[in-house]
């Protein structure tokens, strides 16, 4: 799909495989020694980290790998959420769309999360990012996430988000919807923005084998991914947290004083304009408001209300509800852990604005007429893409700003970011499919066979990553993957609507919640198909889409769908029969201090409040089973033996068989995991450390509005 062109901010919005990424860079780029030597030290770290984690990690319960054990401390859940946001998508996307219309979508970046992927085609506002960008700000949504949101998923003992909702409606269609819609939306269009993305940078900034360098990288992912589970992802993301953010600031400085810091950069970009132009246009021209953040509510590409409200709906949904990031900030030991990593994480998504966005414009500052290319036949030499060029911004600047060595750091940046990225979503998604779905199919299956197949799922999700290399080089128009990254951004609303609704308001049933998802997903996909029906016209061509597309702003467009939800839902739940009081114990903002319910085993399966089998309790007939199995291990060769123990590790499968929690003990176990208690100085802490980071997220809004 096609961006619109009417602004100067158009240029490149849509990410494109590069068909001549050499004419872009030159004839090839060659790496020095020292910067294959940064290189080899940078896997050798990866791996280590990932071996030594893995080796540490508690991976033979459901708590122990999904969610790390719960004794993970601030710092690194700080960092997993910055990296897990900031993957390879977001290093092309944020950029190019930086050099293309400006600061304002630094917004989206302390609004919400990484949506990369449509911001590369973003044709001055309306249409959708494909994943959502920051609402009000990533800063104001991760200390929701902290302060408001996970208190009441510890609460009610989840380690999904499609559980809590089965704990907080009862029933399973609404949770079965929630799990097989995320893990579309994680395939589909998640893990294709990250390959995508990645391959486009390994394609246009070394001319590396595609096939190759991908399937190593996804390997290497997906061993410590499989071995160590949410434990080893967390800590290898937060040292690829200091990789990126260490190498994108070297990037940052040189780039800026190559262009005379930031008052040579608002000159030099205000007069980026190509030699090779469309004539009556001014689709060559950056923009007036290029370096305000806040622009006009009814003719800016990015209107300040939906700035801060449509964009806040997309971002509640990415930092409060996916599964993904509500993964980490669950894994803490204790709640002050959850909010200090909430805080930590809210400082780091200050940074892309000033290690990504900005350096997208100084791309084009320095290379206007290869970054800020208009004319369609020009950028189809120069990228192989009609629409623009903006997507290489990034790229460009890494190979001819950084000097021998540290672009062999700024290739590990980039390789940080894609897989960082992908071990955070192979991990959740393995966690929704073993949780939500494999127990779905089978009710009575042991916590071990939930690992195997926890970790079975990894490897199915690794080799769908492989088979979307073909596509990806296939696809050179790029629409392909339009379409697939549009969908996240109309389905978000009413998700948004929904856990919102659940946890505020006790009278919301579930035929409420149900009704009122589906509702919304139906507006949001008349919406999609009327934007594939008629695509964003190019420069200079007249716009005959209709007024819903042309003058409805996406963002505005997401506040609405999230209202009409949220009417949908409260009008039938008050139509149907409120869910007694005693089932939403632990379950809401209101009932998060509520004593435990006690293990009924009258209560059906599915009814509000039914209780999980706590982790590590382990049905009968399961240490029957592991003698068996190691009698007939001791049968067995040495060879034979030894795989099945390397098996077994893999698999976080016990040498011996671990005792059976006795009733009390697992009422105590679960009573601990649940608990929401904080010590009264961390507390202070925390909220004096929110306090400062709110001021100083108001200050740089302030500034650069």
């Amino acid at each position: 799909m096609e961006p619109a062109t009417m602004g100067p901010g158009a240029p490149g919005n849509g990410v494109r495989p590069a068909t001549a990424p050499r004419a872009v860079l030159g004839s090839g780029v060659s790496l020095h020694a020292s910067d294959i030597g940064v290189l080899v030290v940078y896997f050798v770290f990866v791996i280590g980290v990932g071996v030594w984690s893995s080796v540490r990690a508690s991976r033979g319960t459901i708590g122990g790998y999904f969610l790390a054990g719960r004794s993970m401390s601030w710092w690194p859940i700080g960092a997993s959420l910055m990296s897990s946001n900031v993957g390879s998508g977001l290093f092309i996307g944020l950029a190019g769309t930086g050099a293309a219309g400006g600061l304002a979508v630094g917004g989206f970046e302390w609004n919400v999360r990484k949506q990369a992927w449509r911001l590369l085609r973003d044709d001055g506002g309306l249409n959708p990012p494909a994943y959502p960008l920051p609402g009000f700000s990533a800063t104001w949504l991760l200390l929701a996430l902290g302060w408001i949101f996970v208190p009441v998923y510890i609460a009610a003992g989840v380690v999904t988000m499609p559980q809590y909702l089965k704990k907080r409606f009862g029933g399973q269609r609404i949770q079965v919807y929630m799990s097989v819609l995320s893990l579309i939306l994680y395939i589909f269009t998640k893990i294709s923005t990250d390959i995508f993305s990645g391959a486009l940078f390994v394609q246009m900034a070394l001319g590396w084998n595609l096939y190759l360098s991908t399937v190593v990288l996804l390997v290497v992912t997906a061993v410590y991914t499989i071995a160590g589970g949410l434990t080893a992802v967390i800590y290898t993301d937060a040292l690829q947290t200091v990789i990126m953010v260490g190498g994108a600031l070297v990037l940052m400085f040189l780039g800026f004083q190559e262009v005379g810091w930031y008052p040579g950069l608002e000159q030099r970009y205000r007069q980026a304009i190509p030699n090779a132009t469309v004539p009556n246009t001014t689709c060559h021209l950056p923009r007036a408001d290029a370096f305000h953040m806040l622009r006009d509510p009814v003719n800016g590409d990015i209107p300040w209300p939906g700035l801060i409200f449509g964009l806040t709906v997309l971002a509640t949904w990415c930092w409060c509800t996916d599964q993904v990031i509500v993964q980490r900030s669950l894994s803490a030991k204790n709640l002050s852990h959850a909010k200090g990593g909430s805080v930590l994480g809210g400082y780091l998504k200050i940074l892309p604005m000033f290690f990504i966005v900005m350096p997208g414009m100084i791309s084009r500052a320095l290379y206007p007429d290869e970054v800020g290319c208009v004319d369609p036949d020009v950028c189809q030499r120069i990228c192989g893409a009609r629409v623009g060029c903006s997507n290489i911004a990034y790229p460009k600047l890494v190979i001819a700003l950084m000097p021998v060595g540290l672009r062999g750091l700024m290739i590990a940046v980039i390789l940080a970011a894609l897989m960082s990225s992908l071990t955070s979503i192979f991990n959740s998604s393995s966690t929704l499919f073993a949780i939500d779905v494999w127990q779905r199919l089978r009710r009575k299956a042991t916590e071990q066979e939930l690992m195997v197949v926890g970790r079975v799922f990894v490897v199915f999700l690794v080799v769908v990553s492989i088979l979307w290399i073909p596509i990806i080089q296939s696809s050179n128009s790029g629409q392909l993957f339009d379409y697939i990254q549009s969908v996240t951004s109309y389905l978000a609303p009413p998700i948004t609507a929904l856990f919102l609704m659940a946890i505020f308001c006790k009278r919301v049933t579930e035929p409420g919640a149900f009704w009122g998802l589906m509702s919304g997903l139906v507006v949001g996909l008349l919406r999609m198909i009327l934007e594939f029906s008629y695509p964003v016209p190019a420069c200079g061509e007249v716009d005959r889409r209709p007024a819903v597309l042309k003058d409805l702003h996406y963002l505005y467009f997401a506040l609405l769908l999230c209202g009409l939800t949220a009417v949908v839902i409260v009008a039938v739940s008050l139509c149907t029969a409120p869910i007694p009081e005693e089932k939403l114990a632990r379950l809401t903002w209101w009932t998060r201090h509520h004593p435990q319910p006690e293990l009924e085993k009258e209560v059906p399966e599915g009814a509000p409040g039914t209780p999980e089998m706590p982790s590590g309790v382990r049905p009968a007939g399961g240490e029957a089973a592991e003698c068996c199995s190691q009698a007939q291990e001791r049968q067995a060769g040495p060879c034979r033996r030894c795989g099945r123990l390397l098996g077994a590790w893999l698999c976080g499968l016990p040498g011996h068989p671990e005792p059976a929690l006795s009733p009390e003990d697992a009422a105590a176990r679960s009573q601990a995991l649940t608990s929401i208690a904080e010590e009264p100085l961390w507390r202070s802490v925390c909220d004096v450390q929110a306090i400062l980071l709110l001021a100083i997220n108001v200050f740089l809004w302030g500034y650069f509005a």
